[in-house]
């Protein structure tokens, strides 16, 4: 008779092969949870670096971007300005041209009228000859093509390093020939083109005028380098608010060599608020210019502040009654 074997369910190898399994799966998953966390910390690492290459590219864009529109919005104003003043001198030729014709037909006409006009300038009265003595006396206030009547002078003064490294003797030159055109006047001041005042004990008085203090003023002025931002809007508004006066003859002479300002436009309509007219239709404050072409010894696209600042002062100086005058050389001359 044959027994049966009795067999173990749960014999030893069994158990082996399970214990191995769930050993890998536990190896796994210990391999997994290590390397996961690294591999997305690295991923971060690189999003983020390649985020910030690419914001400061952007940033480097726009930057560049703003300069160029400033540059192009400059060369706009300066071109509408062109295009307004050719307007104008062809409203005047024509203008002439009418005059012309007018004064044609009226030579060819009656005789008697060419008589009695002859006649009306032979008996000037003695109130029209006062008037051509005093016409006379404004012409010789007129030198150089600057009008010379003004009896308060003052001084806006570019400090800045260009000027000052470079073409601070021919400064000087121009400043001692402005003066001998004016021997004698009420009151002087010299300020820099951020508004500073050579002598802050004259601060918004006048300076008066004496030999003595003129050598003053030319002494002090050889080592005077105050801090600047290249720009004489700063100096002009605050040289008309303080001395603007109904009762006085004023001449405010800017001395510079370029315009880092951001709008040619926004500084002439401030100058029109705060200058404002005569009865006679005339600024109360002349304004006249001498540049000086530092900027124009750089290469071409590095003179950009040089050309706007000739347009502001072409500007400014029409407007107000003044004169430009931009110097071939910034150099003392021999």
């Amino acid at each position: 008779m044959l027994r049966r074997r009795h067999t173990e369910v749960f014999s030893m190898s069994f158990l082996d092969v399970i214990c191995c399994g769930f050993g890998a799966i536990v190896l796994l998953l210990l391999i997994t949870k290590k390397t996961l966390p690294i591999a997305i910390e690295e991923a971060e690492i690189n999003l983020e670096a390649q985020f910030k290459q690419l914001q400061n590219t952007l940033f480097e864009v726009r930057g560049e971007s703003t300069v160029l529109n400033r540059d192009l919005n400059a060369k706009h104003e300066q071109l509408s300005k062109h295009r307004q003043r050719i307007a104008l001198l062809q409203t005047e030729l024509q203008n002439i041209e009418l005059q012309h014709q007018a004064l044609t037909q009226s030579q060819a006409g009656d005789t008697q009228e060419q008589g009695k006009l002859k006649l009306a300038l032979q008996t000037l009265t003695a109130e029209m000859q006062r008037l051509q003595r005093q016409n006379a006396q404004q012409q010789n206030s007129i030198i150089g093509g600057i009008p010379v009547d003004s009896e308060y002078i003052i001084f806006i003064i570019d400090t800045s390093g260009s000027m000052f490294n470079y073409s601070w003797p021919r400064m000087m030159d121009e400043l001692i020939a402005t003066l001998k055109v004016y021997p004698q006047v009420k009151g002087i001041q010299v300020m820099n083109d951020m508004g500073d005042y050579m002598f802050s004990n004259y601060r918004r008085e006048w300076i008066p005028d004496t030999p003595a203090r003129r050598n003053i003023v030319i002494k002090r002025l050889r080592n005077w380098n105050p801090f600047s931002n290249s720009s004489p809007v700063e100096g002009i508004e605050k040289a008309i608010k303080s001395f603007y006066d109904p009762g006085k003859k004023i001449s405010l002479y800017v001395l510079g060599d370029e315009f880092t300002g951001a709008s040619i436009q926004n500084v002439v309509k401030t100058v029109d608020r705060l200058n404002r007219k005569r009865q006679t239709g005339e600024r109360m404050v002349r304004i006249h210019a001498v540049g000086f072409p530092v900027q124009f010894s750089r290469p071409p696209n590095q003179q950009t502040t040089g050309i706007r600042f000739a347009a502001l002062m072409r500007e400014l100086t029409y407007r107000n009654g003044g004169t430009f005058v931009g110097l071939n050389d910034f150099r003392p001359e021999p």
